[in-house]
């Protein structure tokens, strides 16, 4: 019976967590498909945030009902974009941003999340100067470093990066040729594990302790709200930051 119980347990975590991620990815399709239209082809964004969708196993049915909700095909609820900056403890700097139908209950959300764990919510452009945007493939251990090296120069990469630690491999390019990068990956056969145009910071700052726990924690507290999409932090973060 317990041992029943815990796998029960387990597997509501994981529905849930699956929920949270599918909520996630309905809201980034209905922002994309109401800035730039329904047809993906003409659409980079949505095209992403499909090809994100499918990759967690979300129906064409539902990817399909959000694009026609958020086109005034069907009725449904209207998101907007919204970046809070700040800092966490030990002076990390922080961005989150979030999709909401309600601002006000967005932000008392956010602002408790950092002044809980002892960060402070900034200003437009208090943080966001120290990150830049990028195009993000990645791929994980086992992956053959030299194909997917070549693949990616031909292919008009910026950079390839090989962490020593599990020999897993980033390709970084441009936003604007993200998706060009990513075609040409995959019809090389080389279709990464992940993709994404996301924020990465300039410089990381390494914490340690209860200041690194601290952070910890607070990104923790911004990722499970419901109306933050992404957490981007300049954070460097050792074993003992997850204690």
């Amino acid at each position: 019976m317990g041992r029943l119980m815990a796998i029960e347990g387990r597997k509501s975590a994981q529905d849930a967590k699956r929920g949270k991620v599918f909520t996630k990815l309905i809201r980034e399709l209905s922002v994309a498909a109401r800035a730039g239209g329904s047809d993906p082809k003409a659409n980079p964004r949505l095209r992403l945030a499909m090809d994100r969708a499918l990759a967690v196993n979300m129906g064409k049915d539902v990817i399909e009902r959000a694009v026609k909700k958020a086109t005034g095909e069907l009725e449904g609820v209207s998101y907007e974009e919204i970046r809070y900056e700040g800092y966490a403890p030990g002076g990390i700097a922080v961005i989150v941003d979030c999709m909401t139908d309600n601002k006000v209950r967005t932000v008392a959300d956010v602002r408790h999340a950092f002044s809980k764990c002892g960060g402070n919510l900034g200003t437009d452009g208090s943080v966001s100067f120290m990150f830049k945007k990028l195009g993000v493939l990645s791929y994980a251990p086992g992956a053959d470093e030299d194909a997917v090296t070549n693949a990616a120069i031909e292919a008009g990469a910026d950079d390839i990066v090989v962490y020593p630690d599990d020999a897993s491999i980033e390709v970084l390019c441009a936003p604007e040729v993200f998706e060009e990068v990513k075609s040409a990956m995959q019809a090389a056969g080389l279709a990464p594990d992940e993709a994404a145009i996301t924020l990465r910071a300039d410089n990381d700052v390494a914490v340690a302790g209860e200041t690194a726990q601290q952070v910890v924690k607070m990104i923790d507290m911004l990722e499970d709200l419901d109306d933050v999409q992404n957490v981007y932090h300049n954070a460097e973060l050792g074993a003992d930051a997850y204690k």
